[in-house]
């Protein structure tokens, strides 16, 4: 079963998913949430697949809230919002669609079928990367990228003393390599928390995380909870 949380602070935008997710065979409605702070504390608990979330919410707005989830396989987001301008970070944040209110209910069932294929490639996922080298694409054990940032457009992935250029935003790597596997430490960086030898706090809350290659990175105090969640 897929599990569904609905964000919004709008109760007849929440009625209107609630009623047509309840018709699907395959779909688990976990819980609702009116603002941003009471939608992550509920991913939290309830762990689900996919979060149906408007933009423009209390406390915490939905791109907001969408790019501060780094636990362990984070569920995935479509975006329900009346703005279009919102599209561009929405996918910025990796997100499985933007519906553009008000929707019909053909839009809407393309959308979930995006966020079952989403869901079936996440199952599938292999175990293995592609990456260009050259005019060639060579494949690299997942388990063996120690950490990767974002760098505009792109992501880079280092392997030990090697590097590979992918362009890609920094939550869909997350996606594709295993998010069971890294933590964020920074808005545009994650480790492989496999690789992780040594933990430094500095000050403000900080921590300098020395990876077993020797390599060192900070970890800001945003991301020091998740670094440590299980």
């Amino acid at each position: 079963m897929m599990r569904v949380l609905i964000v919004d602070d709008e109760a007849p935008a929440r009625a209107k998913l609630r009623r047509w997710l309840s018709e699907e065979k395959d779909v688990e409605i976990a819980g609702e949430a009116e603002d941003g702070s009471t939608a992550q504390r509920a991913i939290g608990r309830l762990a689900p697949h996919v979060v149906f979330l408007d933009v423009q919410i209390p406390e915490m707005n939905g791109i907001a809230l969408a790019e501060s989830l780094s636990a362990p396989q984070s569920p995935l987001i479509v975006f329900v919002t009346a703005h279009d301008q919102y599209a561009l970070p929405a996918f910025d944040a990796n997100a499985a669609d933007y519906l553009l209110k008000p929707y019909d209910r053909q839009r809407f069932a393309r959308s979930l079928e995006r966020v079952r294929q989403r869901l079936a490639d996440r199952a599938q996922m292999p175990d293995r990367l592609q990456v260009p080298v050259g005019d060639q694409l060579r494949l690299i054990d997942k388990a063996a990228v120690t950490w990767i940032e974002a760098e505009d457009n792109y992501v880079r992935v280092h392997v030990g003393a090697r590097e590979f250029l992918l362009r890609s935003t920094l939550q869909a790597m997350l996606a594709q390599l295993g998010e069971h596997r890294f933590r964020r430490i920074h808005k545009s960086r994650a480790v492989n928390i496999a690789e992780i030898e040594a933990l430094k706090p500095l000050l403000r809350g900080d921590i300098e995380i020395t990876l077993k290659d020797g390599t060192r990175l900070r970890a800001s105090r945003r991301y020091r909870q998740g670094l440590f969640a299980s």
